[in-house]
């Protein structure tokens, strides 16, 4: 999957969680996830608690927070 491709999983909008960058069409945060990974959790733990993430979701993370 291209950057373009995964960056648009991510969405910053002033009315969602105070503007900070979520995975669209959720309220988990950018670094809410990447928080987890740095704690340990794997991508399926994190899948299977947040049943409707994908992979691509977490790939996406890792990207903009690589470009913040």
């Amino acid at each position: 999957m291209k950057d373009e491709e995964l960056l648009a999983r991510i969405t910053i909008d002033p009315q969602v969680m105070v503007g900070k960058p979520v995975i669209r069409g959720t309220r988990l945060t950018v670094d809410y996830v990447l928080n987890l990974m740095a704690h340990g959790a794997t991508t399926t733990e994190i899948i299977m608690e947040y049943g409707d993430l994908t992979e691509a979701d977490i790939q996406a993370c890792f990207l903009f927070g690589m470009e913040a």
